[in-house]
């Protein structure tokens, strides 16, 4: 039975391939995966280009979320094949979304049909989500609230089937530096691109007091400016935005309290809402990965366990170093042994210790 879902997984997966999914135009492969999945002889649901099918045993017991995404980012330069269409060689599947996240999701999907004909001692809900890439309003967010209460979420990205036992947060930040105008023939004004300068080399060299053993210290990065009008014109104002990656000691809203005690300059923060995540090393699934041989380790990359408020854990098969690159591929044996490892987690785990 479990090769029978393989199998079809894959299949679902070349066609997920041929069929454009790029972040918020996910209308098509939605269609797509809602009716591979009603003549896989499951009943899904759909909330805009979200997928989620339930096997509930018992409302009592804990529910368990099999998570993961269907859209992709644009494709880059240099593909030596058509990004769409799915290209089967040498024991891999090349096509865009194959290793992001294509592989953990049919290999979730192979997965939950398995764990949910055989009985269980908690409730399943398997969702293919939208709008991941761009951490969307109508994503993984949008559905939370339709599902029942969630005791854990497994997020399927490549992780090489290694658990992320915790995941940085992101916040952007705005700066604003305030000057003078005035003629830059003359001794006039205050230039602001100056008087912003050692405000971002303070930002540089600013460290944050706690350090998180899996994803090490919240690391800040100017990643714009902007600034002047004209060669002959002492700018007024600087612009700048700081690329903010806050680890599990902190939440995006001390980290951005904390910013503007220590940053003498206007702050403005985009969002709160994208937090760092974690998951306690004693939590059963992370026991039963380690006596699995599995390794723990903490993620610098942004997924939908920001968006989502209870525990979870991240783990899939391919590798993120493929993810957003040319010619992106996923063997066809790391899906197979990411339902093997996947199963091995999942069946009969006792989700509340």
């Amino acid at each position: 039975m479990k090769e029978k879902f393989i199998i079809e997984s894959i299949e679902l997966l070349k066609k997920m391939i041929a069929t454009p999914s790029l972040s918020r135009q996910e209308d098509a492969v939605a269609d797509l995966v809602m009716d591979e999945l009603k003549k896989m002889n499951l009943k899904p649901n759909r909330f805009l280009n979200n997928i989620w099918i339930e096997k509930v045993a018992d409302e009592n017991l804990p529910t368990i979320l099999l998570n993961s995404h269907i859209d992709t980012v644009k494709p880059t330069e240099n593909w030596e094949t058509d990004p769409f269409s799915a290209v089967e060689k040498n024991g891999a599947l090349y096509g865009l979304g194959s290793n992001d996240a294509g592989g953990s999701l049919v290999s979730l999907l192979a997965t939950f049909r398995y764990l949910a004909a055989n009985e269980q001692n908690y409730n399943l809900i398997f969702a293919a989500t939208a709008e991941e890439e761009v951490s969307g309003q109508n994503g993984i967010a949008a559905l939370l609230p339709k599902l029942e209460i969630i005791d854990l979420a497994v997020v399927g990205e490549p992780t090489q089937m290694q658990m992320a036992v915790a995941e940085k947060g992101l916040m952007v930040i705005d700066g604003i530096v305030k000057g003078k105008s005035g003629h830059a023939a003359r001794d006039e004004g205050d230039n602001a691109i100056y008087k912003a300068l050692p405000i971002i080399e303070k930002i540089k060299n600013y460290q944050f007091e706690k350090v998180s053993p899996f994803l090490g210290a919240v690391k800040l990065t100017v990643t714009g400016i902007g600034a002047g009008t004209q060669h002959n014109v002492v700018p007024d104002k600087c612009t700048f935005m700081v690329d903010v990656r806050v680890n599990d000691c902190y939440s995006n809203q001390e980290v951005f309290e904390i910013l503007s005690e220590e940053i003498d300059c206007e702050l403005n923060p985009r969002s709160f809402r994208l937090n760092s995540s974690h998951i306690e090393e004693n939590h059963p699934i992370v026991k039963r990965g380690k006596e699995l041989g599995l390794t723990a380790f903490g993620s610098p990359t942004l997924s939908d366990q920001a968006l989502i408020p209870f525990t979870s854990i991240k783990i899939g098969p391919g590798d993120s170093a493929r993810s957003h690159t040319p010619n992106e591929f996923i063997k066809l044996e790391e899906i197979r042994n990411g339902v093997e490892v996947y199963v091995r987690l999942l069946e009969g785990l006792g989700v509340r210790g």
